[in-house]
């Protein structure tokens, strides 16, 4: 019966150090560090510093303007979270062509004309001789266009000290087991939007513009993988 209590109080001390040590590692780890999103980081680099804004509460004619202060202005965005739509209009030609054209001859020869004594040297004329010739000629075209055009409607996410706008916008559509996300953001002057609360993709400065498609048609046309594009290899396909 005593050593059975042993063995109890020896499994128990090894149960609890196993629990303390767990612990104490668990305690040690760090927590795993908050990376900031896409958007904070697009902020922090466009905003260059905090923006602060100051006004009392409650009253009419705050620092930041209100529909009091300006009753001639037109109905378009210029405060934070003010929609406004963006008409994407993004087309890109890139031409290049060139012409190669090189010719290069060689040629040199060498010989004995005497020898001491007379002696005939017609036997090893000509000592050397050698020609070369080489030319090459070529022509190369390159054409590269791309066309996106949407309207989007944003919103203001951030007003920047000199009252610029930052404008994000976002479009999710889903159809035919089919995804398709545009994420727009960009920097635009309040006199570069129209009476119609619209400004075009071209009056924005720092643009960023992705368009990400996911679904039957982009596996299919996507790249396979290396394991896949080796087994190709491998069968000649």
């Amino acid at each position: 019966m005593t050593s059975l209590c042993r063995r109890a109080l020896i499994i128990a001390v090894m149960v609890s150090g196993c629990c303390m040590a767990a612990n104490a590692k668990a305690k040690s780890r760090k927590p795993a560090p908050v990376l900031p999103t896409s958007l904070e980081q697009y902020l922090h680099r466009v905003q260059g510093q905090p923006v602060v804004m100051t006004g009392s509460m409650g009253s009419l004619w705050p620092a930041e303007g209100s529909t009091f202060t300006d009753l001639a202005s037109d109905y378009k965005a210029r405060r934070l979270n003010d929609v406004v739509t963006i008409s994407i209009v993004e087309q890109t030609l890139a031409q290049a062509s060139g012409n190669l054209t090189a010719q290069r001859d060689f040629s040199t020869a060498s010989g004995i004309t005497g020898l001491a004594g007379q002696i005939n040297t017609a036997p090893v004329n000509p000592l050397f001789g050698a020609n070369s010739s080489s030319a090459l000629k070529g022509t190369g075209t390159s054409n590269r266009q791309s066309l996106l055009q949407a309207n989007l409607a944003g919103r203001v996410v951030a007003v920047l000290p000199n009252g610029y706008l930052v404008v994000e916008a976002e479009r999710q559509v889903s159809f035919n087991q089919e995804s398709q996300t545009i994420v727009l953001r960009g920097v635009v002057r309040p006199g570069d939007i129209s009476f119609t609360n619209t400004v075009p993709s071209t009056s924005l400065s720092d643009l960023e513009l992705e368009l990400k498609g996911k679904g039957v048609v982009s596996d299919a046309v996507r790249q396979p993988n290396l394991f896949i594009r080796l087994l190709m290899k491998l069968v000649n396909f």
